[in-house]
Formats: C-alpha cells, structure tokens, sequence
C-alpha cells in the first residue's frame, strides 16, 4: 500500500543478513554436557521417535517463536481518520510510538528528533501524541553506517554508483518517495522494539527484539498533514528489511501475521503475529512471486448474479503493473491494508458501479458536501435491497464483499460507495483496500505464501498458536483511541489521502 490514504507505498526488495539482526554475544561458554539416555538400560523406539520429533520441532523454531499482540487503532471509514495506527515501543528505556500500519510497504520508520520543523508537530486523531525518536536517549540505539553489509545491500539494489558515494563510517541514509509525491528523508538506525507476547487468553507480557528501522529526519506531503500524522510507519511487506522480516531471522517470530480491522462506529481491531487457529481459515493460491505487493490471480468477479468480464495482464494497465511476460494473462489483485478505499481500472469500476445501483432504479445520485463521491439518499436497509459482490481467487476462496462493507454513511440516510476508479496512467490496477478487507481476518501467510481470510467480528477476539508454548491464545480486540473513528475529515481532503495510485517507492542516499 502507501501509508494509509497517503497513495501505496511499495519498499524494495532489500538484502538484511542475519548477523546484523541478532544479538552479540561475545565470550567463551562451556556446558557440561551428557546423553539425555544415558546411563539407562536402553530407550524404546517410541521413545527415541518422540525425542527426535520433539527434536525436528526446535529446528524448525517452532520452540522459540511468539505469538505477538499488536495494539492497534483508528479506522478505514472514508468518514473518520481514514487510517489504522499501531503503538509501539522503542529504546531503551522505551518510549511509546504511533505508526501507521501498511502491508504495502516493508520500513519501519519514526520521526527523529532531528526532524525540528520537517516534521508535523501534532496531530488532530483523538488519543495519538506526536513523539519524536531521539537516539541518543537510547542505551541500545547503534547507527547503521555505509560500511554495514545492509547498508552496502540496498544501495547495490538501488544503484550501484552509490556505493563509491557513500564513506563507511557515515550513516547509511535513505530517501522514500510515495506515489502521491509524499516523501519522507533520513537514515537508518538499529535499536530495541518493544512487543507484547502472548501469554495466555487475553494476556500479555514484554518482549523485544533488535530492528533496524528509519531515523526520519525529514517528511513532506501528507506525511505532514495535521489531520492524520503519527510518529512513522511500520511496513509489514514482504522485503527482507521489514521489522517482521527481521525478527523471523532472528528466529523469534514465525513468518505470519494477520490483521481484522473494525469498520464499525468502535474502529480499531486486532493485528497479530503468528499462527491464526481460530477461525478457520479458506485461502488462494499461493501469493504472485517476485512481486512488491501481496498480488493474488483473480479469476472471476461477480455482482449479486451477474459476472463481470475482467480485463486481463495482456495489456493495458495490466502489462505496466505486472509484466506480461510472466502473468500469462492473468488478472491480478493487490490486498492493501494501507490504501482505504478499492481502485479498480476505469472500465471495470463503471461495470460495478452500474450493476450495483441499478438493484434499486430511480436513485438520485449527487455530491454531498464537496466530496468526489457517488451518493444517493436511502432510507431503508442496505444490505437487503444491494447486491453482494464476490471476488474469486484460484483454489476456490472467494471474497465475499457486503453492501456494508462497500457502502458508507456520509449524514444522515445519504450513502456513498467507495468503489473508486484508478487515474489513467496509473499502476494500481485492482487493488482492494481497507473498506472491503475490513470485518475479516486476513492471514498472510509468509511461510506457504498463502492469503487467507474468514467474516468475523473484529470488536471480539481470534485465537493464535504461541509456538514457544504450545498452546493457543486468544488476542483481543484494541482500540487506542475510541472515538477517533467518530472525527469527521474534509471530503476533499479524504479523497486526496485516499486517491494516490500505489507506485514503486524509490530509496536513494542522501
């Protein structure tokens, strides 16, 4: 995505070894050290089986990995703040951060305390306050400099002559540019984050783990925007540089998380780390490879009965997303949770618009306070007159999308749709947002490279498998500021967060 309403943000693929993700332990140790048999008769084949599988197990990690509570808040109603934001801790002593919560991009970044006036300096969401990072207050905080191998990986990714450029006892430093011209400048820093384990139904206890995240020291664009700053952006995309990324390297987290967010008057919802085992879970065919975004092979999509012909990669707009070369006319979808609304190319949007208004004919439709939007006035109940849409994947998972879901209350028995059409030129092709990814479970499964999803109430509870013990914990629902969703936004101002186009986001020395 891009940090939500802000456009998508696309973080390449970086390079992170694992020597710089883990904790140094200098010394010698020594343990004395004996058969677990040893000294009995002899052991029974059950019992060696049992020993090796248990054995298999902590080679795997499975032994060691949390099951991680992140608490979250905000909301993906056009009408409120048009975002979800997570709290996390960060240093040591740790200091509490509000950050943007985006599958569509891999860095995790706060503004420094460098930033002075580069940065926002507060922000309008109810219950979030503006913290500057400042390294040096930190025991744990180590700069990540030139001569750093993850340092050397991006630039090599990025461009070779920046390598020569770049002295290796300088900071390695980074340059973001988001598809709405937003940007955000800094550099990159190594420091403790604080999480929340799972250690039973419904409680929690400290952890923490070594990232190397971004030290901004300059943003522009909406980045600044009052209406929705925070302290950062936490991505949960696929590069090797992600926080998540990271801690699977360092073998304390599986590579799975998944995400329900409330699109009900509470907001807020549930984002976790590791292994949903209730409810169950349908999924698609495994996740596009080589690709920034979390893209799926879309095969049919349907409004109430009717099916809508979709355009496929073998040109147009497709061919510039995904390469025709290596789709093979296939349609693709892009599941974005840092994008608010759903972008679908200009054809396919008045297809659906169209067939949807038309189950309930003689709608005035008109612009309500300014706003961009398609609204009618409606008294009655949605979600018996409007049809339901449904997007079906490979292996059968479809997604089923409710006139709820995809229908907003702007005032008072007036209703928008946030069926939104991608600007001509764009790279968004189809890209599902917030709105129609809310009140699921969605699963991104890193580790078969499956999406997952299921209905539920995203104010209740889901249940994870905490590896390290073996059980399954039940994470709650958060919401860090209960009435943010309730805070009306400027129409125009919420069509301009939420309209950039995700594009490839471009990191270069500074």
């Amino acid at each position: 995505m891009e940090p939500r309403g802000l456009g998508g943000f696309v973080a390449a693929a970086l390079v992170v070894l694992v020597s710089a993700l883990v904790i140094d332990v200098s010394g010698n140790l020594v343990f004395p050290v004996s058969h677990k048999f040893n000294g009995r008769d002899g052991a029974s084949l059950s019992e060696l089986k049992a020993h090796d599988h248990r054995r298999h197990a902590r080679f795997l990690g499975a032994a060691t990995q949390n099951a991680i509570d992140i608490t979250l808040g905000g909301s993906g109603n056009p009408t409120g703040n048009g975002l979800y934001y997570a709290k996390l801790g960060i240093g040591n002593p740790s200091h509490d951060y509000y950050v943007q919560v985006d599958t569509g991009s891999d860095l995790l970044w706060v503004s420094c305390a460098e930033c002075g006036k580069g940065c926002p300096d507060h922000s309008a969401i109810d219950g979030v306050k503006l913290t500057l990072y400042d390294r040096n207050s930190s025991s744990t905080s180590k700069v990540v400099t030139c001569g750093d191998n993850f340092c050397t990986s991006i630039h090599k990714k990025q461009n070779e002559s920046q390598v020569s450029n770049c002295k290796p006892d300088e900071k390695c430093t980074y340059h973001i540019e988001y598809g709405d011209g937003s940007t955000t400048t800094g550099y990159y820093v190594k420091d403790d984050v604080q999480f929340q384990k799972a250690t039973g139904n419904l409680q929690t206890s400290s952890t923490s783990g070594s990232v190397i995240l971004g030290c901004g020291i300059k943003q522009s664009g909406l980045l600044n925007n009052p209406h929705t700053a925070v302290s950062g952006l936490i991505g949960f995309g696929q590069g090797n540089a992600s926080m998540l990324s990271q801690l699977v390297a360092a073998g304390k987290v599986r590579n799975k998380f998944a995400h329900c967010l409330d699109n009900t008057k509470k907001g807020g919802g549930i984002w976790a780390i590791g292994e949903v085992v209730e409810p169950k879970m349908k999924y698609t065919s495994p996740i596009v490879p080589n690709q920034v975004h979390y893209n799926v092979v879309l095969e049919k999509m349907e409004v109430g009965s009717d099916v809508i012909k979709l355009p496929t990669s073998g040109g147009g707009v497709f061919d510039k997303i995904f390469g025709s070369s290596s789709t093979s006319d296939q349609t693709m979808a892009i599941f974005d949770s840092g994008t608010t609304l759903t972008y679908l190319p200009p054809e396919l949007q008045e297809q659906m618009v169209k067939k949807i208004l038309s189950a309930e004919p003689g709608l005035k439709l008109k612009k309500i306070d300014d706003s961009e939007f398609t609204c009618f006035e409606y008294s009655k109940n949605i979600d018996e007159k409007f049809p339901i849409v449904k997007f079906s994947f490979k292996n059968s998972a479809s997604l089923w999308v409710y006139p709820h879901d995809y229908l907003f209350n702007l005032k008072e028995d007036h209703w928008c749709h946030g069926w939104m059409p991608s600007k001509p030129g764009s790279k968004t092709g189809i890209l599902l947002g917030d709105m129609i990814l809310s009140n699921k479970v969605v699963v991104y499964d890193l580790e078969k490279q499956v999406l997952g999803w299921a209905d539920h109430n995203c104010s209740s509870s889901i249940k994870v498998k905490d590896d390290q013990s073996g059980s399954d914990y039940s994470v709650q629902y958060h919401n860090l500021a209960s009435d943010a969703s309730s805070q009306r936004l400027p129409m125009s101002f919420v069509l301009l967060a939420t309209a950039a186009a995700t594009a490839m986001l471009h990191m270069t020395s500074i």
